[in-house]
């Protein structure tokens, strides 16, 4: 099975009801199944894609802002409790390790009566946390490549891109437009993009209540509008590009046709605006 499913696709860490979930997103290639981010509602999603917790073979996160990595912590505790008794390699930023320590310290009565009540491994070595950096590397049969995008003010923050002997997989991260992405998507089979409408920032920004200002300036210098997105897919040739970190997804006054209208002025390829348990197969 060789397919991306997106099981997370909101822009932002706040949910209301109704709301789709933060942001995650499942790699199925050549075998491997593979993780990236682990937003709020991340185990349900994995379960809903009939994926056990169990069967991840490694999780990369591209970046901490909380909606990309505030479930890590309980995805791995909950799988142990499922049965996972192997390391897990995990890649992401500087300080990853240092929220994975805060949660086992945070964690540490349950764990430990775990330990002696139930019988189960040490959960603390089951997460082998590596520093993602930019470059090139092996994960099983797959190449990966990184690359810094831009999301001020976060410096180590990163687009992947997931290459097998068939098939190809581009995921932006949290990002402004940048010139690299067109690059690292040359030729890809599907680029995962983020994507804001920029007409719905002004009813977001009134919708959340307790920010000013930098709220807005963070969303337009940090984010990509969906026409430069589609212009960012139009000049790598890719074969199709989803849209996902959707801002705003939550406004009923933001419908699909508008992410479709948008995106079209610039892309006029396959369009996939992203939803909660999407699957794209990779053909």
């Amino acid at each position: 099975m060789n397919q991306v499913t997106l099981l997370g696709t909101k822009g932002g860490p706040a949910i209301r009801p109704g709301t789709r979930m933060p942001t995650s997103i499942l790699v199925e290639m050549d075998g491997m199944t593979i993780l990236v981010d682990a937003g709020l509602g991340v185990s349900r999603g994995l379960c809903d894609a009939s994926v056990a917790l169990t069967d991840l073979d490694a999780i990369l996160i591209t970046h901490l802002h909380s909606d990309h990595y505030l479930e890590l912590g309980p995805l791995l505790h909950t799988a142990w409790t499922a049965g996972l008794n192997k390391t897990i390699p995990i890649y992401g930023p500087r300080g990853l390790d240092h929220y994975w320590a805060g949660f086992l310290n945070a964690m540490s009565f349950d764990v430990e009566l775990r330990l002696r009540d139930e019988g189960r491994p040490a959960l603390e070595p089951l997460a082998d946390i590596h520093v993602l950096k930019p470059g090139k590397m092996d994960l099983g049969p797959l190449k990966l490549t990184t690359i810094r995008n831009e999301h001020p003010p976060i410096a180590d923050s990163y687009a992947l891109r997931f290459d097998s002997a068939s098939h190809s997989v581009v995921l932006s991260g949290d990002t402004a437009p940048i010139a690299d992405m067109v690059d690292l998507a040359k030729g890809a089979d599907l680029l995962v993009h983020e994507a804001m409408l920029s007409t719905g920032i002004d009813a977001l920004c009134a919708r959340v209540g307790n920010g000013d200002d930098r709220l807005r300036l963070h969303l337009e210098r940090s984010h990509t509008p969906a026409a430069e997105a589609g212009r960012i897919a139009t000049e790598a040739g890719v074969s199709r590009l989803a849209l996902n970190h959707l801002v705003p997804c939550d406004d009923p006054n933001f419908t699909e046709t508008h992410w479709q209208e948008e995106t079209s002025r610039t892309w006029s390829g396959p369009l996939f605006i992203g939803t909660d348990g999407m699957k794209i197969p990779l053909t």
